[in-house]
């Protein structure tokens, strides 16, 4: 069954309402036992960096976690500060992240952005894939719901699926093997959002 991850943040409820209408069941847990026997496994966040990474560490999930995502390769998508954690840190804090995928969240700079943008970024915005991807497969003029002040600069660009450009272009989405990230809230993306969860369940 797929898990959402209860370490205390995150828009869990949303999350699973979500996949309830398109027919996934999901369990939210904070066991270790419901991460070993998970099909897939969410990694939901919202808020401050170090907040969720503290949260996750004190939860004692992140070795069922590991063992899960690293050694057994189960499908792990990361939603919003979940995607960031699934980096090496962020500018945000002082915590590390995971370090599945290498790089750092960094907060939008404002000197390369026009004036009248404003951090953070918030609603509606297009995306274009920069690489072909089960996650997007079969979703036409793609758009998601955003909510961030920080995005992730990856030391590999091969492992951005999805850009968004607010001021400049940024990675929107990331994807290496098994493990998928998302900075925006498909939770609030409407079909965009039920398309990409029913994408991670079927695909992946």
């Amino acid at each position: 069954m797929l898990t959402i991850l209860n370490y205390g943040v995150g828009n869990l409820a949303s999350i699973a309402n979500m996949l309830k209408r398109i027919g996934v069941e999901a369990r939210i847990s904070a066991r270790d036992e419901d991460v070993i026997t998970a099909s897939k496994i969410i990694l939901p966040g919202v808020g401050a960096f170090d907040t969720c990474a503290s949260q996750l560490q004190a939860s004692g999930l992140i070795s069922a976690l590991t063992r899960k995502v690293i050694d057994e390769k189960t499908p792990v998508l990361g939603v919003c500060v979940g995607m960031q954690l699934l980096l090496e840190g962020s500018e945000e804090g002082s915590q590390k992240g995971l370090g599945w995928i290498k790089g750092k969240n960094i907060r939008f700079i404002k000197s390369e952005m026009p004036d009248t943008y404003k951090v953070p970024h918030m609603g509606w915005a297009d995306v274009t894939p920069a690489k072909q991807s089960r996650l997007v497969e079969g979703i036409k003029e793609p758009r998601f719901y955003f909510v961030h002040s920080y995005h992730a600069r990856l030391s590999d660009s091969n492992d951005a699926v999805l850009t968004a450009t607010y001021g400049y272009t940024f990675a929107a989405a990331v994807e290496r093997n098994n493990i998928l990230g998302v900075q925006f809230h498909p939770e609030k993306s409407h079909q965009f959002g039920m398309k990409l969860l029913s994408n991670f369940v079927k695909n992946y």
